[in-house]
């Protein structure tokens, strides 16, 4: 899976993975986090997210990071948003008041960019992402933040045999083989989701759950 993959699913519509809704899990379990308003919030492989837009509402500076330009400049329209744009060695800059998107590959991150994220909000990212890949996303992307960052992180899990990801499953037990001994992992909440997604039924899934963690760092 590489950057194509990505950038022709955005130019040919195939978006079933955007949400036309905000995040239940993320609304519930947000604030348990106790992050300050006005904390800068890294948003990886963020699409075209509602979820973004409602982490600024409640104060936060948000850094979203997309590879995607048609994802990007959909946000902005569909949010009434002229954003300020620039070029940087990380990818492009919108800007549009308490919402940075960088248009560019999240492994390009910097290391001073990540210091500066004091919370995380990880719901398409590492289930976006094969094994080999998860284990470099975290080694590089969680391996930046700073101590004290708290991340609040959304998976699935299915049996992998049953259907090729994306979104890929990603158990209890990787988890914790990905985040440990770095981050505190606490499981806030784990439920089965099945009959609530017909698209995985109809591609032979017979489990689907989905589980969110509060992550510290330590």
């Amino acid at each position: 899976m590489d950057k194509d993959f990505w950038q022709q699913r955005w130019r040919e519509g195939q978006i079933g993975f955007h949400q036309p809704r905000i995040m239940p899990l993320l609304q519930k379990h947000w604030r348990t986090l106790g992050l300050p308003a006005d904390s800068r919030v890294l948003v990886p492989l963020a699409g075209k997210s509602l979820d973004v837009a409602w982490l600024a509402e409640q104060g936060h500076q948000v850094l979203a990071v997309e590879l995607s330009s048609i994802a990007v400049e959909q946000f902005f329209a569909e949010h009434g948003l002229t954003p300020s744009i620039r070029a940087s060695a990380l990818g492009r800059h919108y800007v549009a008041g308490g919402i940075e998107f960088i248009c560019g590959d999240i492994f390009d991150l910097d290391a001073t960019t990540l210091a500066g994220c004091v919370g995380c909000y990880d719901r398409a990212a590492l289930v976006a992402l094969p094994a080999d890949m998860r284990r470099r996303y975290v080694a590089h992307v969680y391996g930046g933040l700073p101590t004290g960052c708290r991340a609040l992180l959304l998976t699935l899990d299915y049996p992998q045999s049953q259907m090729d990801g994306p979104p890929f499953a990603v158990d209890d037990a990787e988890v914790h083989a990905l985040y440990a001994p770095r981050w505190r992992i606490d499981r806030l909440e784990a439920r089965d989701i099945l009959e609530h997604e017909p698209r995985f039924a109809e591609r032979g899934v017979t489990r689907l759950g989905t589980s969110a963690y509060r992550l510290d760092a330590l």
